[in-house]
């Protein structure tokens, strides 16, 4: 059972409270928190996030576009 509209999903499953019970135990909307809230704004990547200095990019992508963004390499 898949929908876009929760709303929907709950006046049908509103006769049935067992099944509702389990279809929002594992169909919740994401959480406002933790490592998956936290994605590069570049490429949508949730791994090797840098969230320093408000650069929110994963490593990748920020080695593309660090010359632009005004870091150089050192070493």
């Amino acid at each position: 059972m898949s929908y876009s509209n929760y709303n929907k999903v709950f006046k049908q499953l509103k006769v049935k409270p067992v099944k509702l019970a389990k279809y929002k135990k594992h169909n919740k909307p994401t959480k406002p928190y933790g490592a998956l809230k936290k994605k590069c704004i570049r490429c949508g990547s949730v791994r090797a996030h840098i969230q320093k200095y408000g650069l929110h990019l994963c490593r990748r992508c920020f080695r593309e576009q660090a010359k632009e963004l005004g870091f150089k390499k050192y070493g």
